[in-house]
């Protein structure tokens, strides 16, 4: 297992995890039932570790396809598209 790539993927989702809306409804369960903390903690591990899972599975069907940095322009690509999209949509009211 390489480090460097492990720290790379655990920062890069960490980072894009913190403050989104999928931690804001851990959150609020959390906070309507602070004594159901351990089951809260667990499903939503779980539910993480499901939707990494199907998308490390997808990333290596697809790099088999399609040439990887293909994949990283077309994310980039995407990213910025949302980005966009994003901005339009908070301007339009």
């Amino acid at each position: 297992m390489d480090p460097k790539l492990l720290l790379t993927v655990f920062a890069t989702v960490f980072l894009a995890e913190i403050g989104d809306k999928t931690q804001l409804a851990t959150l609020l369960f959390a906070a309507r039932d602070p004594s159901a903390w351990l089951g809260i903690f667990l499903a939503a591990t779980l539910a993480l570790t499901c939707a990494s899972a199907i998308g490390v599975a997808a990333g290596a069907a697809l790099g088999q396809l399609v040439d990887p940095r293909l994949l990283g322009v077309l994310a980039g690509i995407g990213f910025v598209a949302i980005g966009c999209w994003t901005i339009y949509s908070s301007l339009q009211g």
